[in-house]
């Protein structure tokens, strides 16, 4: 064997022992007739010392030593003079008697530490060197134990881990698909799994009862910091349920795995919003809850005082923000040049400062009273001291535009604390979304989401206010994950087919199949799939997915390590039946 040890386990009641380790060399340091080498593996990093007044040909040997080295080292456990508290191992160091190199390296082009000198590029470039960065490594170990904690739990409730296809019929609704060429079926393609929702339908239809899959789902859209073009969900879904029984099962697994990794109780439910309530409070359908500053909706104080700004407006909403009244004007005007980015999109703000001695100023004070800006204040429960801020617009447009600035302020705030968690359910979504380019309605979630049974016969008469039976779980303003309560009878299936602008013929094209199954007796059903990638993401602490993911693309799509994605060969071409066009 190479080792009989690893890097990481040795301890002072090891003291005199000798062992075989084997690991790559972390750093050398030369200190006149000693060189001491810190060899890492997965496990840890050891010390090993090498002592020219001991084995000269052996410490020169040493000496030829870089970084990245792949060494076999064999010596005696003693006791370090100058212990290292900051590792587990620093209270030991080998005295090496015996050093193979088994293979060298180039240096590499950044220092493989915590705090690495790498730009995220050239990191993503040379991935597989970034992964033996322990911080790295701990996200993975992270995402492997938290894995099987999650199956351990769902067998012990009766769920069957079940795989289904990869390479599927496309289908119109959602994100774009990745489609992949068919050989053997020229001019036909599959499509690359968006989620695995038809599939465990047909599992209840299929008597299975209890279902989950920690899937491999694809998406073709434009990628931020919580997204990648292939991810990971657990998907699960129940059958005889109703949406009480799925929220109680997964916020038992949401708990038990909160409790497993972080060691945090939640004795009490979360709470619950509806979609309503959580979009007239925080602006968004995942409020971060961990703090205050709630929409406060003054229209009514702010029209018909000569205002445009608010008199033109659908909605006038603010927040007040605690002790900030002392914001000079050069912190103000930060805040004005935040909102007016692009991807935020307002047109100004206005502020209201509430001084400690209950004085009011405010950049509208040329149209309201010192009385009307009290009466904004009482309105939204400010104190002397506070700072209201106050956007103007079309209601939805403005809420999500305050939320923006909301969240900033809870940042700026020192709020977001990543220790800090504040899980929520959001419920009664709409079934139906408008889209005023095309001039039709989709589904907010998917086709096959059941609307709320109090709402069915509003479904042709008043389709926008129609309530899905979906729900969502947020955790600290991300969603972790959602799901719904499916349609299983055929006639309201086919209805919500019609709503959506499927003739018969599409519908049977695009469905046709799952539609059959329905046809042989399909259970009520339900189900949720959480996104795998953020819990741990968020449960580490991390801003991105990106980095609880081994091999991630970049914001762009792109493999930069392995160069994907890229051209195929022309007799690759030629063999799917494909031509390609030119590109303009």
């Amino acid at each position: 064997m190479y080792r009989d040890k690893t890097c990481g386990e040795l301890r002072l009641e090891d003291k005199g022992k000798d062992v075989k380790i084997a690991g790559w060399v972390q750093k050398s340091r030369k200190m006149g007739g000693m060189t001491f080498v810190d060899l890492r593996d997965r496990y840890g990093v050891t010390q090993v010392v090498f002592n020219s007044a001991v084995n000269n040909p052996l410490f020169e040997k040493a000496n030829e030593l870089g970084r990245e080295f792949v060494v076999q080292i064999t010596g005696k456990v003693e006791e370090r003079s100058n212990k290292n508290k900051n590792i587990p191992t620093g209270d030991i160091e080998i005295i090496a008697d015996g050093l193979e190199i088994l293979n060298k390296s180039n240096i590499p082009p950044f220092t493989i530490e915590d705090n690495s000198d790498g730009g995220d590029d050239l990191r993503m470039k040379y991935r597989y060197l970034d992964l033996r960065r322990p911080t790295v490594r701990k996200n993975l170990e992270l995402r492997h134990k938290m894995a099987f904690e999650i199956r351990r739990y769902l067998d012990a409730n009766g769920f069957l881990e079940i795989e289904t296809p990869i390479l599927v019929k496309s289908t119109p609704e959602g994100a774009r698909d990745f489609v992949v060429p068919s050989r053997m079926n020229p001019g036909e393609f599959y499509a690359l799994p968006q989620s695995p929702q038809l599939f465990k339908q047909l599992l209840m239809v299929s008597g299975f009862d209890r279902y989950f899959q920690i899937a491999k789902c694809f998406r073709d859209e434009d990628l931020r910091a919580d997204r990648q073009p292939e991810f990971t969900q657990i998907d699960c879904e129940m059958s005889f349920v109703e949406q009480e029984d799925v929220i109680e099962m997964f916020e038992g697994l949401v708990k038990h795995i909160f409790k497993y990794v972080k060691g945090i109780d939640f004795p009490e439910p979360f709470p619950r919003l509806t979609w309503k309530e959580a979009m007239e409070r925080f602006g968004s359908d995942k409020p971060d809850i961990r703090f205050g500053m709630e929409f406060t909706d003054i229209t009514d104080l702010a029209k018909g005082k000569g205002f445009a700004v608010a008199d033109d407006a659908e909605i006038v909403i603010g927040i007040t923000v605690p002790g900030c009244a002392g914001y000079s004007r050069k912190q103000i005007d930060e805040l004005t040049e935040f909102v007016k980015r692009p991807q935020i999109g307002a047109k100004g703000l206005i502020w209201v400062k509430i001084d400690n001695d209950g004085s009011i100023k405010s950049s509208v004070g040329k149209f309201y009273s010192e009385e009307d800006l009290k009466k904004w204040a009482e309105r939204m429960h400010a104190n002397p001291g506070d700072l209201l801020l106050v956007m103007t617009g079309e209601t939805m447009k403005t809420r999500k535009q305050l939320c923006e600035l909301r969240l900033e302020m809870g940042n700026r705030l020192g709020l977001r604390d990543k220790n800090v968690f504040a899980p929520l359910w959001v419920i009664d979504f709409p079934l139906f979304e408008w889209d005023e380019e095309t001039q039709r309605y989709y589904a907010m979630h998917h086709p096959f989401t059941s609307p709320n049974p109090e709402d069915i016969s509003k479904l042709k008469t008043d389709t926008g206010n129609v309530r899905a039976t979906a729900y969502d779980i947020v955790v600290n303003g991300n969603e972790l994950g959602g799901g719904s309560i499916r349609i299983h009878e055929a006639g309201l299936q086919n209805q919500m087919f019609e709503l959506l602008g499927f003739t018969p013929e599409k519908a049977k094209e695009q469905f046709g199949f799952l539609m059959e199954a329905f046809s042989y007796g399909a259970p009520p059903h339900g189900g949720l799939a959480l996104g795998f990638d953020r819990f741990v993401s968020i449960l580490a602490g991390l801003d991105s997915i990106r980095d609880v993911i081994a091999f991630p693309k970049n914001n762009s799509g792109r493999d930069v390590m392995n160069e994907s994605p890229s051209p195929l060969d022309p007799a690759q071409l030629d063999e799917l039946n494909l031509e390609l066009k030119p590109l303009s």
